[in-house]
């Protein structure tokens, strides 16, 4: 679909028929008024018109195999063991209770099923949205001034989306109000070149930040909140602009860098978050980010930021389809399942061990389509 177009609703279940986990089964047992509330927040980035064999249910039940179920679930097991009582999580360093790894962490429950109060981790997820309500401040940036990182733009990005994901599936009324207020600095705080930075102030874009802002405000749109279109137009000028003959993308437009896979991957998630899912600058893009398909026995090329980088390639393949989806999810869940610990974690970055776990649950559950900004 395209940014202006209309909501699709999200896949029914057939009349009689037995909901095929235990998210729908949620679903199914919902007052009318809060299945209105999830329809139509769930038009995620679909397009209609998808063949009945390439569905969402078809795929996930074919993809996501038992080996993988059970590292989601370890996984899963090991987030939540790690959730403080405020809903923060970490236990030292500079990411401890920032907001980013808790809106990954909860959206990673999520999309295994669960909604604030309701599923498996209802309660982590509400603790979780309870945190992220407590670090909006009325300016409508979310943030904990304890924790930023070097990157607090980053975190509010996050939050935003998280937020927009639990919008219709609570209650609580300060949802909809701190969402409004972080959409709209957002906005305020787009640059001239159509991106965004480190801090909520015009100043020259970078591409990664630009992406997660872009994709925060693609959720709450699908949420019923408002995005002015100028903006989203903006951004989809900077993300093609930033577009490198090879395919990648450089990282500022003001110091052309090489491209690099992670940021790369993340920039066509951004151009399809915009509506936009076919033409050059997609083409190019998912054929410079196929280099980096996993592959058994050959060396990582791409250690830096790998489970950001494997999250929006995973993102962007899924919004694909077809050969590059069949092609890459098998390769990048068998890779994740290997270098899981045996604890249930996966730990490869100098972020944290929750952000690396989050990250890698959330790439595995993609075939389960419940996240709206996930929909195909």
């Amino acid at each position: 679909m395209r940014w202006g177009g209309s909501h699709n609703a999200r896949r029914g279940l057939v009349a009689g028929q037995r909901p095929r986990n235990r998210f729908a089964a949620a679903v199914a047992r919902l007052a009318p008024g809060a299945l209105v509330a999830l329809v139509l927040m769930g038009c995620g980035f679909g397009r209609a018109g998808a063949a009945e064999s390439d569905s969402p249910e078809r795929t996930a039940a074919k993809l996501v195999t038992r080996e993988a179920d059970l590292a989601i679930a370890k996984g899963l097991t090991w987030i939540a063991s790690r959730q403080h009582d405020d809903g923060s999580f970490g236990t030292s360093g500079y990411y401890r209770g920032n907001v980013a790894v808790v809106s990954l962490c909860a959206m990673a429950m999520m999309a295994g099923g669960s909604t604030p109060g309701r599923g498996p981790y209802g309660r982590e997820v509400a603790l979780g949205l309870d945190y992220i309500l407590a670090h909006a401040q009325p300016s409508g940036y979310i943030v904990n001034e304890r924790f930023p990182s070097h990157g607090p733009m980053y975190g509010h990005g996050f939050a935003t989306m998280f937020l927009a994901e639990c919008y219709g599936s609570t209650p609580r009324p300060e949802v909809r109000e701190k969402l409004a207020r972080a959409v709209q600095l957002i906005v305020n705080t787009q640059n001239d070149q159509g991106g965004w930075r480190y801090d909520p102030k015009r100043m020259p874009a970078d591409i990664s930040v630009t992406i997660s802002q872009v994709m925060a405000l693609r959720a709450a749109r699908n949420a019923g909140i408002h995005v002015p279109r100028e903006t989203i137009d903006r951004s989809v000028r900077y993300i093609q602009r930033s577009q490198n003959p090879d395919g990648g993308f450089a990282y500022m437009l003001e110091t052309r860098r090489e491209s690099q896979f992670p940021r790369s991957a993340a920039a066509v998630v951004g151009l399809q978050s915009c509506g936009i899912y076919e033409g050059p600058e997609i083409a190019k893009g998912l054929q410079y980010v196929a280099q980096f398909v996993p592959q058994k026995g050959v060396a990582r090329r791409d250690r830096n930021y790998y489970f950001y980088g494997h999250y929006y390639a995973a993102l962007a393949m899924w919004q694909a389809g077809g050969d590059d989806w069949a092609r890459w999810y098998p390769a990048i869940r068998d890779e994740l399942t290997s270098l899981q610990r045996p604890d249930g974690s996966w730990a490869d970055s100098t972020i944290s061990p929750e952000f690396d776990t989050a990250m890698a649950c959330l790439v595995l559950q993609v075939p389960n389509n419940y996240l709206p900004i996930f929909q195909r």
